[in-house]
């Protein structure tokens, strides 16, 4: 079992930053690819952005991109989510999530295609 402890949350204003983490425990964690998903309430759990392996390619979704960028520390066993130019619509329980599978980029996306997942942490984000 792999487990996934996030951190980081917490309330800030629109225009700020917060960065998540997720520490890794119980398995090789530069085995997994990483994933930062977020759910809002009354929605659905969304992808927000993941990470191959050793860091070799990343991906975002649209309303995240040029704003939030996920990067990991093997040696920490460790994956993070700087988040920049918060806006109210990134308020959400933010979610970390491994996946030990090679995948096409789109499965990456995919909620599904996760085994593990952490327990959140809330982002609220005043206007």
């Amino acid at each position: 079992q792999l487990q996934l402890v996030e951190s980081g949350g917490g309330l800030v204003q629109a225009g700020g930053s917060l960065r998540l983490s997720c520490v890794a425990s119980g398995r090789t964690f530069s085995s997994y690819v990483m994933g930062w998903f977020r759910q809002a309430p009354g929605k659905e759990r969304e992808f927000v952005t993941a990470i191959t392996w050793s860091g070799g390619s990343t991906y975002y979704a649209d309303s995240v991109k040029g704003r939030f960028t996920i990067s990991r520390d093997n040696a920490k066993n460790t994956v993070y989510l700087q988040m920049n130019s918060l806006k109210s619509e990134d308020t959400a329980v933010y979610y970390c999530a491994a996946d030990a599978h090679a995948r096409a980029s789109y499965y990456y996306t995919q909620s599904r295609s996760y085994s593990y997942w952490g327990q959140g942490t809330q982002v609220t984000v005043s206007s």
